[in-house]
């Protein structure tokens, strides 16, 4: 069970990887536009915005991967940490921006929670 919870929150950490450079480096071309259906002109205008959000979910995938290589207890404990803000971000953005966020990051991110919890 141990080595699925590695995987699953090493997947998480991929993801909010994939986020960040969505979010940092192609808010303004099509992947990026795509993922809102934003025009170029609101893409050129929220880019800012878009980057700074990047900038945090490349936070949270830093602290996934120090929990994966991290001696325990202390491994245990960040990845815990780290996979519960996940969560928080992906049900505050599901709230307040979109629904889809709920299902491409707070659940992700619980999974992965549960199983480094059942794992212990």
């Amino acid at each position: 069970m141990e080595i699925l919870a590695h995987v699953l929150v090493g997947l998480v950490a991929l993801l909010h990887t994939y986020i960040l450079v969505l979010e940092m480096f192609l808010w303004e071309k099509k992947p990026g536009r795509g993922l809102h259906g934003f025009d170029p002109e609101l893409a050129r205008t929220t880019a800012p915005l878009a980057a700074n959000q990047g900038l945090y979910n490349g936070f949270l995938a830093a602290g996934l991967v120090w929990g994966l290589i991290a001696a325990d207890p202390t491994g245990f404990r960040v990845q815990v940490f780290f996979l519960v803000c996940v969560v928080i971000a992906g049900v505050y953005g599901a709230v307040t921006a979109n629904r889809r966020i709920l299902f491409a990051q707070a659940l992700p991110g619980a999974v992965a929670l549960a199983a480094v919890l059942v794992a212990r």
